[in-house]
């Protein structure tokens, strides 16, 4: 076994990777940026490599640095996580070279699956069913176009190199297509240093179904079943669980051998995933199609270790090291359910712009207990790779945590979901918290009828937080006024203590979302508009959570309440929304009705930065017409191109920026007349 491993990333996976090596007894080398000089993957660490400035392209994505690294730590092996050098062949092989053991598939694997234009033609030529498209050169936008329209729309434009839900674009028109198409070649080359662009159907009302494989050198190679990855936006997964609520026993095994026969086409082995779409539609279990493989350890993996009990990250290393699996296809396990939602840094309340900035508060629920009913046995895990105090960098990827549940059955890890994600505690950067509550929370999804449309089709005129019900109101109202009561007594008896003598309100004015209501708090219990609720809550001020026992019609709902201080009240953060709670005295309320509220300047004569980003294109200049929802700009953050549109027709008046400015958050681009 090998004695000291390197781990070719950062963040999230980076720790995951560590935490198995150190239970092997293996010693860890990190490597990391500037921007990681003191993230928790290189305090982690055994030892730690500086690599160089904050961009990947100056540190992550230098082979020639990891490599050295490894050398002059004398780590004999090299993880290399997801992303970034991960699925390079030539990594792969200079590894090889330098006689490190690269943990991950053959260089020859690499090459042929990771290729997304080679791997389809191969999947062809094995008999598997592949999406209807075009898999040769594509010379420029106009031969885009034609492709495109040979094909019939929808289309899908993918870097042939991509992965990860970047250089994607969705195509209904052949505006589209010349909006899209030279973006999406900037962004894979920008991202995987390569602009081939390759046109497919788009299947309409389409599930992600994808199947993990593992496989050892000795030939053998088996498939730890499916994972449903069908929420997704903008291509990027957010929401994954195993199994599918989709799949029978009969799709499962013919997708699963279909997924081995192609893997051992190639010769291969460790971790890699297959992954593939389904129609919808299709109620012969025969509708799926080859879209790619991931040659590498996917972001969702840990669903498939909690319904398997198997550590894929530590059979990978076996395998690196020679050993043989050392289990069939017979003894693979499918065990309970298990969701993963990802914690991104995005602000869903603004059309999910990137954010970024300090984690001001940062608490996950890893050890959060679940007493809700219809939890039972579940359980609750967090795989991150950032500490309370951290930066979010616009450099990276977004997603600041993965947090997984299990349950032994589908409601069950759906509700431990809900629960944990109310005590999830995050602040600083914007977060999707309400987000993934809301999904978690939604009858759509509960009920399994997903597809990759889900969001677009549930959320068309974007996310302004779950719905909460007349119950749920009451109970805030009373959670407010009990808060409110528990601070001024706080105050009286400090106040006491300086010989004052004040003594707090029992009756209180409490308006949420526009609902006002009469709270009484006393000694017997609380009464909200004259109705008795049998509510047990607990609170200390200057806490941050409430916990109410007895919420919800059955009067046993366990509700935890992320509570912050608000101008005249509370923020109580719950089930997917923030409600911001005006808190009284029943006695000053009346006196308040006349109060005028403060309405916004209006900015749509503006084109305004919605996120820290560089501005990679401008489409006009001072003196041009432009129409309502035509694009002006386009701005990068996080490794995604964003087009910035008009809100309304007019004449450019000024341009403030120029092509190759880093912008910031609401910073002027140009101004119309």
């Amino acid at each position: 076994m090998f004695k000291k491993i390197l781990v070719a990333n950062r963040g999230e996976i980076a720790c995951r990777v560590m935490r198995t090596a150190k239970a092997m007894g293996i010693k860890t080398v990190a490597v990391y940026s500037d921007a990681d000089a003191r993230a928790p993957h290189v305090l982690m660490a055994d030892e730690s490599v500086r690599l160089g400035p904050a961009p990947a392209a100056e540190s992550y994505l230098k082979a020639e640095l990891i490599l050295l690294a490894a050398k002059e730590t004398g780590a004999d092996c090299i993880h290399p996580g997801y992303g970034f050098l991960s699925e390079r062949e030539s990594f792969a092989l200079a590894c090889a070279e330098a006689g490190i053991a690269f943990v991950g598939p053959p260089p020859n694997a690499i090459a042929a699956m990771g290729d997304k234009i080679e791997s389809k033609k191969l999947a062809k030529a094995a008999g598997v069913n592949v999406v209807p498209g075009y898999l040769g050169e594509i010379d420029s936008t106009d031969h885009a176009v034609e492709i495109a329209g040979g094909i019939g729309y929808p289309v899908m434009m993918k870097a042939s190199a991509g992965g990860g839900g970047k250089g994607m674009r969705l195509a209904y028109s052949e505006q589209d297509v010349r909006e899209g198409f030279e973006a999406t070649k900037r962004e894979g080359l920008a991202s995987f240093g390569d602009d081939r662009v390759f046109i497919e159907k788009f299947i309409e009302s389409p599930r992600h179904i994808e199947i993990q494989l593992i496989g050892d050198q000795h030939g053998n190679i088996v498939y730890l079943n499916e994972r449903e990855c069908s929420i997704q936006r903008r291509h990027q997964k957010v929401v994954e669980e195993a199994p599918s609520p989709f799949v029978t026993p009969k799709m499962r095994k013919a997708m699963g051998e279909q997924a081995v026969a192609l893997a051992q086409a190639v010769g291969y082995y460790s971790a890699g995933t297959v992954e593939l779409i389904v129609s919808g539609a299709d109620t012969t279990g025969e509708g799926f199609y080859f879209l790619e493989m991931n040659t590498r350890l996917q972001v969702e993996h840990p669903v498939t270790e909690e319904i398997t009990g198997l550590d894929l990250v530590e059979l990978m290393i076996r395998v690196a090291a020679g050993e043989p699996l050392g289990f069939s296809q017979d003894e693979v396990k499918l065990n309970g359910w298990s969701i993963e939602n990802r914690v991104y840094a995005e602000d869903p309340y603004r059309g999910f712009l990137p954010s970024i900035g300090r984690l001001v508060r940062y608490n996950p629920p890893e050890t959060f207990p679940l007493p809700q009913a219809g939890a039972g046995e579940a359980r609750v895990r967090v795989d991150d790779g950032v500490r309370e105090g951290g930066e979010v960098s616009m450099f990276y990827d977004p997603m600041i945590a993965k947090l997984i549940t299990w349950a032994p059955t589908r409601d069950g890890a759906i509700a431990a979901q809900i629960a944990a994600l109310d005590a999830f505690e995050l602040e600083g950067p914007g977060n999707n918290i309400d987000f993934l509550s809301a999904i978690m929370q939604h009858p759509r999804f509960q009920s399994g009828a997903l597809t990759t449309g889900f969001i677009a089709e549930e959320y068309p005129d974007g996310f302004h937080g779950a719905p909460a019900d007349a119950a749920l109101l009451k109970t805030l109202a009373a959670v407010a006024a009990f808060a409110a009561t528990a601070e001024a007594d706080r105050a009286r008896r400090i106040d006491g203590q300086l010989g004052k003598r004040l003594r707090p309100p029992a009756d209180w004015s409490v308006t949420i979302a526009r609902i006002d209501h009469a709270v009484t708090v006393s000694t017997d219990g609380i009464t909200v508009d004259g109705e008795d609720l049998d509510l047990a809550l607990e609170y200390t001020p200057g806490d941050r959570m409430v916990v109410a026992d007895g919420h919800g019609t059955d009067g046993d709902e366990h509700l935890t309440i992320r509570i912050a201080k608000a101008r005249a009240g509370f923020k109580l953060t719950t089930r997917g929304a923030s409600h911001v709670a005006r808190v009284l005295p029943a006695r000053v309320a009346p006196y308040t009705a006349h109060l005028i509220e403060k309405v916004a300047p209006d900015l749509s004569k503006f084109l305004i930065c919605p996120m820290p980003g560089l501005l990679v294109r401008l489409d006009v200049a001072a003196g041009d017409k432009v129409e309502a929802g035509q694009a002006l700009a386009v701005v990068e953050a996080m490794k995604m191109e964003n087009i910035l549109r008009a809100e309304k027709t007019g004449t450019v008046k000024s341009v403030a920026a120029k092509t190759g400015d880093s912008l910031a958050v609401d910073q002027v681009i140009l101004e119309l007349d």
